[in-house]
């Protein structure tokens, strides 16, 4: 793949009110009070589906330093064939990736599967959740932003 069209930095330049809009958007499900965990395992699996490198990576990161367990990290692609997964985390992902891949529609299934694990309030700032990052996605994906690099640890850096 060839270099970067534009960069992340550069959205916030060009476009601060719909980039401030996209942000708030965002924000909301944690604000809300869903879970900042569940809500990064939902950004990382759309993302995945999006093919925004960017975004894959922001979220892989974010998720390490909020305590996301690294096998969750590894598995969320699988996460139908992985146990480590709870009954609300897999009505999540089954709801992110039915919204992300919209033309499938929202099948009945999946939907039970949303309303046993939440509630209507919580439903609506998830679906608000997905559809912030499949916003997010677009963007990276369609200007190719670089992916941040991964800190370098003391650790890493006395090796």
């Amino acid at each position: 793949m060839s270099h970067a069209r534009s960069e992340y930095e550069d959205f916030k330049r060009i476009a601060p009110d719909a980039y401030d809009v996209v942000l708030a958007l965002g924000q909301l499900a944690a604000k809300a009070g869903l879970d900042k965990q569940l809500l990064e395992l939902v950004k990382l699996r759309a993302s995945q589906i999006n093919g925004c490198a960017f975004c894959v990576q922001h979220h892989i990161l974010l998720s390490e330093r909020i305590g996301v367990p690294v096998d969750k990290l590894n598995l969320v692609a699988v996460w139908r064939e992985a146990p480590i997964f709870s009954p609300r985390e897999r009505a999540a992902l089954a709801w992110a990736e039915a919204l992300t891949l919209l033309p499938d529609g929202i099948g009945e299934e999946v939907y039970a599967e949303a309303v046993r694990e939440f509630s209507e309030t919580e439903l609506m700032y998830l679906t608000s959740a997905v559809a912030s990052i499949n916003v997010w996605n677009r963007f990276g994906a369609a200007f190719r932003w670089t992916p941040a690099p991964r800190p370098v640890t003391a650790n890493a850096a006395a090796s």
